[in-house]
């Protein structure tokens, strides 16, 4: 059901030329996708609550000029003026913190991933709650899919930064130890 939601609203998000459409008109679309309380339920799409305004905004501008490639986020962010990137950077920002992923834990998968945290210094970019700052993403409590899916794609130069930092961070990061990282970061609490 929430596929057919997001496949509607993408369709409306499409019918409508881009240039007519305000940000408050756009805005049902992109939560049909990552989710209206702040939470994504649609699976490898970010969970957006409480992620900071200004990366935010650095993002859409990066989808608006197609310098990160992701279709639907290309057309969402077509003709959106530079006002309307940060108005809905700010939106977004307001929105609920997502909460930690549930069920039991595997501690040893947590230890393993807190040394990484540390030895990385994941804690000083993304600050020690993992709610991130400036145009350092919020991570905690993000959709394990997701957090797998962009590391991955920081790991084999297929996602797009606007610095080489991730980059550099994660190259000698097995994958075994960015299933362990996308593990805890979904249920920091």
């Amino acid at each position: 059901m929430r596929k057919l939601i997001a496949a509607l609203a993408l369709g409306c998000v499409a019918a409508i030329p881009a240039a007519a459409q305000t940000v408050k008109e756009r805005l049902p679309a992109c939560l049909a996708c990552h989710g209206e309380s702040g939470q994504s339920q649609t699976p490898e799409v970010p969970s957006l609550g409480a992620q900071q305004a200004f990366y935010v905004t650095v993002q859409l501008l990066m989808f608006r000029d197609r310098m990160r490639v992701v279709e639907p986020m290309n057309d969402m962010a077509k003709g959106l003026s530079d006002d309307d990137l940060r108005n809905l950077g700010d939106i977004i920002s307001k929105l609920p913190a997502p909460q930690p992923a549930g069920g039991p834990l595997d501690e040893a998968r947590i230890a393993r991933a807190q040394a990484l945290v540390q030895q990385n210094h994941c804690n000083f970019c993304h600050t020690a709650t993992f709610a991130g700052q400036d145009n350092v993403p919020r991570i905690a409590d993000q959709r394990e899919d997701y957090l797998v899916k962009a590391l991955r794609g920081y790991k084999d130069n297929s996602r797009r930064g606007y610095d080489s930092s991730m980059a550099d961070v994660i190259e000698p990061i097995t994958d075994a130890q960015i299933l362990d990282l996308a593990y805890y970061l979904a249920r920091v609490k």
